[in-house]
């Protein structure tokens, strides 16, 4: 784009300035983004818990569990830690 006019260039300065305003809106809600850490004790987390639980109750090992291939070994360990401690109480 040829800019000849002292008008044309402020056109395209304003351009610039509201395309630039739109990007930083959308890093600014890039950024906020959260992707990692653990899952919250939600729906999916504890039907994901009561399954192995069930297995564990009826005498399923952890690598039993594990190689299933639902859940990691890992994960297996944090839900027997977790259930520990809901016996204890």
């Amino acid at each position: 784009m040829q800019i000849k006019t002292f008008e044309e260039a402020i056109k395209r300065i304003k351009e610039l300035e509201k395309e630039n305003s739109a990007l930083k809106e959308e890093n600014k809600k890039l950024r906020s983004r959260y992707f990692g850490g653990r899952k919250k004790h939600n729906e999916a987390w504890m039907a994901s818990y009561n399954d192995f639980a069930t297995k564990y109750e009826n005498g399923m090992s952890i690598v039993e569990i594990v190689s299933e291939g639902e859940i990691s070994r890992r994960t297996a360990y944090r839900y027997l830690a977790y259930y520990r401690q809901i016996m204890k109480k």
